[in-house]
């Protein structure tokens, strides 16, 4: 069953790396994955680019178990030396775009949940969820889905990192600021200078300690990346605005660290999105504990993925290498598809069987 299982994955993954699913554009790899569920008697349902489906022998009076990974991909850098969409095999390494991010670890996290498909015996129901818009954050990827889904109980998200459990992962939040002065000519004195007001809150920006310091990623992190003032040499600008890049870590949420910027800062403070939140899980929750003892190691994940969008409990965890990810050329091993599968099997068989399958 495992040979066959691993066999299939990696014909899935070839397939899907031959079509074209940038953010957005992802409805014909979604057929393909619809229609190999399918295909073995697992009942699917969609919305949008999201496929998601349940273990045969669901049980709502169970918890469950949510497996996560993306079919969308960013679009080709000018780097590559070979067709992306090629899916070739050479030297153990199969090329194409979003072969590694995330196509090794979807294709791996579906081979794992046909596994388990119809195991009467489960601790633990299971939903997968392979779904759309991951590389640009969007709102019609799994964000859109997750009220579909039911009560989720804690998830796995697949993404690469060479089968090391990240057990936390970053937030972010982009905020657009502005400072008000009051024109006036430059010659007189007249006026009140908006960059030299902006200038007072973006050195609290530059040198505010938050308080609690996350023990994975040490203090959180912010920026002034973009500043914009004025119109010519001699007018007193009466506005200026900047931008701040706030990455947060698992000691906040973000709405406790926007509410600690307001407090502290004159300029008006406008976020983006407080969507983006940084997530974590106990290095103590059995599937955590179950991956220590297979002797994965743990870590804080600098990049941001869905699992900014749970708010449960969650590890992102996968075959492949995030130093591949949007890379020209990128591929990932077979062999790393072959061991994901069988790692998140083995790492799954205590925490959702009770060892009894």
């Amino acid at each position: 069953m495992m040979e066959k299982l691993q066999n299939d994955a990696v014909a899935l993954l070839k397939e899907l790396i031959t079509i074209s699913s940038f953010s957005r554009e992802e409805d014909k790899t979604a057929d393909v994955i619809e229609a190999f569920l399918q295909e073995r008697k697992v009942k699917t349902q969609r919305q949008g680019n999201n496929i998601w489906a349940y273990n045969a022998h669901f049980d709502s009076s169970k918890p469950t178990l949510l497996l996560n990974s993306h079919h969308d991909t960013v679009k080709p850098n000018s780097g590559y030396s070979r067709d992306p969409f090629s899916a070739d095999v050479e030297d153990g390494k199969l090329y194409g775009l979003g072969s590694n991010d995330a196509g090794g670890c979807l294709v791996s996290l579906i081979a794992t949940f046909l596994y388990y498909y119809n195991a009467e015996d489960l601790t633990y129901n299971l939903c997968l969820a392979a779904t759309a818009e991951e590389e640009i954050s969007g709102v019609n990827g799994l964000e859109s889905i997750l009220p579909e889904l039911g009560v989720l109980d804690f998830a796995i998200v697949g993404e690469p990192t060479l089968m090391n459990l990240a057990i936390a992962e970053r937030g972010l939040m982009v905020l657009d600021c502005e400072v008000h002065g009051k024109a006036g000519h430059a010659a007189r004195e007249e006026g009140e200078n908006a960059i030299y007001k902006a200038l007072r809150d973006i050195e609290w920006f530059r040198s505010y300690r938050f308080a609690k310091v996350s023990e994975l990623f040490g203090p959180l992190k912010m920026s002034v990346t973009v500043i914009n003032a004025g119109s010519q040499h001699n007018v007193v600008p009466a506005l200026c605005s900047f931008t701040v890049d706030v990455r947060v870590t698992d000691a906040y949420t973000n709405e406790e660290v926007l509410k600690i910027i307001k407090t502290n800062v004159d300029c008006t403070v406008k976020p983006r999105s407080t969507r983006l939140k940084p997530s974590s899980i106990d290095k103590d929750h059995p599937i955590v504990q179950s991956g220590i003892r297979m002797g994965k190691q743990t870590y804080g994940s600098p990049t941001t993925s869905d699992q900014a969008l749970l708010s449960i409990p969650s590890v992102k965890v996968g075959p492949g290498d995030s130093a591949r990810s949007h890379m020209a050329d990128e591929y990932v091993y077979v062999q790393e598809i072959l061991d994901g599968i069988a790692g998140y099997v083995e790492m799954l068989k205590p925490v959702i069987t009770a060892g009894t399958l």
